[in-house]
């Protein structure tokens, strides 16, 4: 049975702001990943769809970018549902360093 995961993650940048990062950064999740990851990704005014495959598992992801909070929704197929609690707590501890981190100075 699929799980869904949703988890809210904060942040003091402003809008415009968090989806730059965002934009920055999706192309690094697959480092994240065990085994490594195939990742695709497209824009919808402030919502992002990212496709994620890995170990022969596909998750979507609707990431939506608010002015105080990023919101990441996803569906976790059954041979991940497992796992759900764990990728849940992974995403609510480093999901904005992963997501919202600032690359462009260095």
């Amino acid at each position: 049975m699929n799980q869904p995961i949703s988890v809210d993650l904060p942040h003091s940048l402003g809008k415009d702001e968090a989806r730059r990062r965002i934009a920055n950064n999706t192309h690094k999740l697959a480092e994240h990943i065990p085994g490594g990851a195939q990742t695709s990704s497209s824009w919808a005014g402030d919502e992002l769809t990212l496709n994620v495959s890995a170990m022969g598992q596909g998750i979507e992801a609707k990431i939506l970018v608010e002015d105080a909070r990023v919101r990441v929704q996803m569906m976790l197929p059954p041979l991940l549902a497992m796992f759900a609690k764990p990728i849940e707590s992974m995403l609510r501890s480093k999901g904005s360093d992963v997501l919202l981190e600032d690359h462009s100075k260095r």
